[in-house]
This record gives structure tokens, C-alpha cells and sequence, in this order.
């Protein structure tokens, strides 16, 4: 039966739910698949089935038209169905590590967060040996500054990692700065190279493989078929250990950082080569983080932060690579089959990005694009950039976006003005730093608020349709011969209200035509 209603196609490649066992297992093992019966697509209401078999969807058309023998039916009544989703920026180990840490995420200042870490071990004292972990912070806007001084008469003698909401900066005492082998000034703050080069990101050390199990499971319950793990980690090695463990509810690309491109290319790893049996694990892109980040103040930018001293060499923010480095890389990771993802936070950093881009001849992946100049969204396009942004970041940083970004917000996240210039987008949500659940992301591309707040620049607002198609890989529906990564829904996300999307019930998860998550 051919399929009437096409859709863009894809270029990427025992669970219990609340009703009855569902399936796990490799592609290609069933006999005639499923047939899904009285399906609705998003923004329609005529009934259809879809027959998906070895991994694949062979067949789609009007309820009852669908010939499928042996296949197992299942009944959606009337449930929509669309494409599965993909977060394309998570850092999965700091993620899963999250809810180990104390939640700092509320605290207005200083003086407040050291509030909190004394507080945390007057109820659960460190044992000898351990670390107070806490996660969330943003100083950015605080009335009053960190010092090592108040962490240390917060927690005299037992070591405190503090990590930043953005992971760019760690604020630590004396006791893990001992611990950890590092020296701090008076702030107690280490940022950029000096933080993500510590050991102080991954403090706990103690995650088993039930944790990334649970935490795979958990996306798998919200639509999701698929990460981009950008985890600062061996991914290409690890990520398909834990597939042979049992962590198969996701699709993974697995990065690779500049300090192991050598190995990788010595291996012969490819971006998109398969990295375990079943298929789910690829090798994906080099990454390159070019810049910093907004809250830490050192995204790399054409003009000074407010208050510091223009003639500061940090006053428009940290160049972590160069362009002469970045250069360098790319040159050496493309003849070996290696792609690109390079962050870029800055509207100068992106500038030099396009730059080198441009200079190489070969398409990429731009992580962030989180202020543009108005030259360069042309840029984007004509050379096939891939911007891979996270609207939930837009409604996180909006007021100190206001404040360090002054008059150039307009060109901020401005996820419009790349769809319009014609650049292809993709949707993520830098897990941690914001949840693992692209409905968020949605949510935020197509309303630019939250809460009660008015919407933000709300010219940068995406169209319904792309905002979903950017939250599935491209995926704008499903047709014969796509992937059978697919979603039901309780409800249709074509005419949800924005917070409805926030709270999608999603009723079914299929990866590869078998189950990873069934409440039907």
C-alpha cells in the first residue's frame, strides 16, 4: 500500500510499561512486525494503520486497508502518531548523575547557595572520604560574588564541587581544591579549561549501569529514539559497553573530543559507522567547544561585558581554540571520515566558526548559535550549516541575556531568523542544563515563554511544524521504507497549547519497530 501522505525522510540511522510486557531486542527480529490500527497523523483526523517490520515502515494507508498477515496488531484508537523524537546535545553522564546533587538551582546569590551547602550536610553529613556535590547554580546575575573563603566556613573540611548550570565554571573550597590537585584564587571559581580539565564534573564516580538504563528509560517515556552524547568521555567505547549491558532504549551518537581524535582516526571510526551489533550506537562528530558560555561570561563576542574592563583580554569573552586550531583539526578529522560539531556560543566565535567553515569547503554542525551576527544567517545557509540550538536556554537566560547581551538580543537565539535564512535546525536540550525532554523544546521554539511570563522577543518564534520536525531529526511524518522509531500520543501536538506540549502524554515509544515505552 502505498502511502498518500509522504513526509521528509530521515538521514540518521525485557522493558515493562503500565499495561503489559513490551519487547526489547535488536532490528530485524520479528516475523511480520505490528501492525498499528486506527492511527491519526498529527493535524488530521482520518484513521490509518501502519505495518512496521524488520526495523522499518513497510506500509501505510486508510484504516483497514493495510494487509499485514501475521503481523501483531495493536489498536492506538485514534491516537496520533508521528515521527520519534532526538535530542541532538545532551551530556549523558551529567545527567544521570544529576539528582545525586544538591539542587542549587533556586539560590539568588552567593551567600544563599553556601547557605544551601551547609545546610545539605547538616542533614546528610559526607562520610570520611566523600564529596558534597552540588548542580545548578547561575551567578551570573547575583548581588554578591562567590569566595573560597564562605565555601570553606560552609563545609570546614569536607570537600564541595559546585557545578555551574551551564558546566562551564565549578565554584569548589580548599579541601576539593586539594583533593582535586588544582589551585583556585580567592573566588574559589575555576572556569573553562581549567574546570572541564578537572575532575571536578565527574565528583560522584559511583554511576552503575542500572543508572543509565533508568535514565535511557526515562527519555524512552517522553518520545525519545535518540541522543547526540556530547559527554566529555570515551562515548565511541563506552556507549556500546552499555548497549551490550542492557541500555537499549536509545539510539546514541557517540562523540569525540579533539583529545581523542588520534585514537579514533587510528581506528579507522567514521561518523556514522555502527558501533555495536544491533546498530544502535554510531560514531558521531568531532566536537569542538571554540568559546564559553553566557552565564560564565566568556562566550566569545565582537563587543566587551558590561563593567569589565574592555582592555582585559577575557573582556569579550575566552577563544578556548583559535581559528588557527580549529583549523587544524578539521583538516586532520575530515580525510578520516570524521565530521564536525563545533560549539559556538558567541557572535564572534560563530563568525570565526562560519569562517573556517567556509575557508574548508565541507558542511557541519554548529552547537549554540546562540547570538548571530545579521551577515552570518545567510552564511549558515549557503554553506549547509546544521544549527543545533536549545530553546529552553532562550527562556533560562533571557534576563541575563538583557542584561550582558544589552541592544543585541534581537539576533540572540533568534531560531526565526536561521529557519528563515533557510538553515537547517535541530532541537536539544544540553542535558543537564536543561531536562532531557524535547516537548520542552518544542514548547519553547513555538512560544518563546514560560510560566507567566510574556514571551521573549517573540518575532524569533518558530513555526509549529518546523519546531517538530527539528525535535525528530528532520522528520516532518513518517512514509514506507523510514526508520520505525515512532511516538504515540495521547494527544495531537498540532494544535496543543504550549503548555499542553510541556506535558505531552505519550502513550508508546518504538525504536526500530519494538517497544521501549507502551501505556496503551
Amino acid at each position: 500500500m502505498t502511502d498518500t501522505n509522504g513526509s521528509a525522510r530521515s538521514e540518521a540511522p525485557g522493558m515493562t510499561g503500565t499495561n503489559g510486557p513490551v519487547r526489547s531486542g535488536a532490528p530485524g527480529t520479528d516475523t511480520n512486525g505490528l501492525l498499528l490500527r486506527d492511527a491519526r497523523r498529527y493535524g488530521d483526523d482520518a484513521l490509518i494503520d501502519v505495518h512496521v517490520r524488520d526495523g522499518r515502515i513497510v506500509a501505510a494507508g486508510p484504516a483497514g486497508t493495510v494487509p499485514a498477515p501475521g503481523a501483531e496488531p495493536v489498536r492506538l484508537d485514534g491516537r496520533h502518531l508521528g515521527p520519534g523524537l532526538w535530542d541532538e546535545h545532551v551530556h549523558f553522564t551529567q545527567w544521570v548523575i544529576q539528582s545525586r546533587r544538591v539542587d542549587l538551582s533556586g539560590a539568588a546569590g552567593a551567600a544563599e547557595t553556601a547557605a544551601l551547602v551547609r545546610a545539605a550536610l547538616t542533614r546528610t553529613p559526607v562520610p570520611a572520604g566523600g564529596v558534597l556535590s552540588g548542580y545548578g547554580f547561575r551567578d551570573a546575575l547575583w548581588p554578591d560574588r562567590p569566595t573560597l573563603r564562605a565555601l570553606d566556613e560552609a563545609a570546614p573540611g569536607t570537600p564541595v564541587v559546585l557545578v555551574s548550570a551551564d558546566l562551564h565554571c565549578g565554584w569548589i573550597n580548599s579541601a576539593a581544591a586539594a583533593r582535586m590537585g588544582v589551585t583556585v584564587d580567592e573566588s574559589g571559581v575555576l572556569r573553562e579549561g581549567d574546570w572541564i580539565g578537572s575532575p571536578g564534573l565527574d565528583a560522584e564516580g559511583s554511576l552503575t549501569v542500572a543508572d543509565y538504563r533508568d535514565a535511557a528509560r526515562a527519555a524512552a517515556r517522553r518520545g525519545v529514539v535518540g541522543i547526540v552524547d556530547f559527554e566529555h568521555a570515551d562515548n565511541v567505547r563506552l556507549w556500546p559497553e552499555r548497549v551490550a549491558e542492557g541500555v537499549t532504549s536509545l539510539r546514541v551518537e557517540a562523540s569525540i573530543w579533539p583529545d581523542r581524535l588520534d585514537d579514533a582516526l587510528a581506528r579507522g571510526l567514521r561518523t556514522g559507522a555502527p558501533l555495536d551489533p544491533a546498530g544502535l550506537v554510531t560514531v558521531g562528530r568531532l566536537k569542538v567547544v571554540v568559546d564559553g558560555s553566557l552565564n560564565t561570561r566568556t562566550a566569545l563576542c565582537w563587543d566587551p561585558y558590561p563593567g569589565l574592563d574592555p582592555g582585559d583580554p577575557h573582556a569579550c569573552g575566552v577563544e578556548s581554540y583559535t581559528v588557527e586550531e580549529l583549523r587544524d583539526l578539521l583538516t586532520l578529522a575530515w580525510p578520516g571520515g570524521i565530521e564536525a560539531a563545533v560549539h559556538a556560543i558567541g557572535d564572534r566565535a560563530n563568525s570565526q566558526v562560519v569562517d573556517v567553515f567556509e575557508e574548508l569547503g565541507r558542511p557541519g554542525v554548529i552547537e549554540h548559535a546562540q547570538l548571530v551576527r545579521a551577515g552570518d544567517f545567510a552564511r549558515f545557509a549557503r554553506l549547509g550549516l546544521v544549527a543545533s540550538v536549545q530553546p529552553e536556554h532562550a527562556m533560562d537566560d533571557r534576563d541575563v541575556a538583557d542584561r550582558l547581551w544589552e541592544g543585541r538580543t534581537g539576533r540572540a537565539f533568534a531560531f526565526a531568523s536561521l529557519h528563515e535564512a533557510g538553515v537547517a535546525l535541530r532541537l536539544g536540550s544540553d542535558a543537564p542544563v536543561a531536562p532531557l525532554d524535547p516537548w520542552q523544546a518544542v514548547a519553547s521554539a513555538i512560544s518563546r515563554s514560560r510560566g507567566e511570563r510574556e514571551p521573549w522577543h517573540p518575532e524569533q518564534r518558530l513555526p509549529r511544524g518546523v519546531a517538530l520536525a527539528a525535535a525528530s531529526r528532520g522528520r516532518a511524518g513518517f512514509a514506507p521504507g523510514d526508520p520505525a522509531d515512532l511516538v504515540v500520543l495521547d494527544r495531537d501536538p498540532a494544535t496543543a497549547d504550549r503548555d499542553e506540549l510541556r506535558t505531552m502524554p505519550v502513550a508508546g515509544t518504538l525504536l526500530a519497530g519494538h517497544w521501549t515505552w507502551r501505556n496503551l
